[in-house]
C-alpha cells in the first residue's frame, strides 16, 4: 500500500530524509515517531506528493509516483485522507459544511453529501454538533471534525501528523479511538507522532526516525 526503497530528500544542501526504506501492508495501522525535525512531516509530504524525492522509489496505493505528473497529483490524492496538527478548519463554515466540503469538491450529488457527511458526524460522536462553528469546540472536537474531513471521502490511506500533538491526555485518547473506529473498517492509516503513549502496548508496527534516518522499526509495546 506504502513502500519507500532508499529514498532521500534534501532541502538547501541539508538532508531531511535519507536512504529510507519500508512498507506498509493494506489494512495496517503503523506509527512514525522520532523527536521533532527528524523528518516525520517531510516522509508524510513525501506520500501525499507535497513534495518529490531527490532519490529513490515510492509506491502509493499501486502508483508510482515518479510517473505521476503533477497534472495527476489530485487523482492520486482522492485515495489519501490528511489529518493535520493545525486542523486547517474553514471558521466561518460549520462543521457540516467543514465537512460536506471534502465531497462537493469531488462533485458529489447533494442527496449523497448529505447522507455521507451525517453518517461520518455519527461515526465521530459529532451528529450534535453539525451546526455549530469550528470556534465554539473543543480542542478534541475540532479534531474528530478534521478525521471526519479526512475519512468522508472514504480513502484507502488515512495520514495524521501529530494529530494529538496540542491535545490533553483524556482528550488524546478520545481521538486515537476514533483513529481505531476507522482503522477497523479497513483503512490503511499512518500516524506521526511524538508521544509514545499512542502506541505503547498497541502491537502496531513503529517506525523510529531520527536525523532523517529510519533507525529501527519495532512494534508498539
Amino acid at each position: 500500500m506504502i513502500h519507500f526503497q532508499n529514498v532521500t530528500k534534501d532541502f538547501d544542501n541539508q538532508t531531511a530524509l535519507k536512504d529510507i526504506s519500508f512498507s506498509v501492508d493494506k489494512g495496517q495501522m503503523v506509527f512514525l515517531t522520532g523527536p521533532s525535525g527528524s523528518g516525520k512531516t517531510t516522509l508524510l509530504k513525501l506520500i501525499y506528493l507535497a513534495e518529490r524525492p531527490d532519490n529513490g522509489e515510492i509506491i502509493i496505493d499501486g502508483y508510482d509516483t515518479s510517473q505521476i505528473k503533477d497534472s495527476g497529483i489530485p487523482l492520486v490524492r482522492r485515495s489519501i485522507g490528511i489529518v493535520f496538527q493545525d486542523f486547517r478548519l474553514l471558521e466561518n463554515r460549520t462543521v457540516f459544511e467543514n465537512i460536506s466540503i471534502a465531497l462537493r469538491i469531488r462533485g458529489i450529488g447533494e442527496k449523497e453529501t448529505k447522507t455521507r457527511t451525517y453518517d461520518v458526524l455519527k461515526n465521530v460522536n459529532l451528529r450534535h454538533k453539525a451546526d455549530s462553528y469550528p470556534k465554539r469546540l473543543s480542542g478534541g472536537e475540532q479534531q474528530r471534525v478534521v478525521i471526519a474531513r479526512a475519512i468522508v471521502p472514504e480513502p484507502v490511506i488515512l495520514l495524521a501528523d501529530e494529530p494529538t500533538g496540542n491535545l490533553d491526555p483524556d482528550t488524546a485518547e478520545g481521538v486515537m479511538n476514533t483513529f481505531k473506529n476507522v482503522h477497523a473498517k479497513g483503512t490503511t492509516i499512518l500516524i506521526a507522532t511524538h508521544n509514545r503513549e499512542l502506541y505503547r502496548n498497541t502491537g502496531n508496527k513503529v517506525l523510529r526516525l531520527d536525523s532523517g534516518n529510519l533507525i529501527g522499526e519495532e512494534f508498539g509495546r
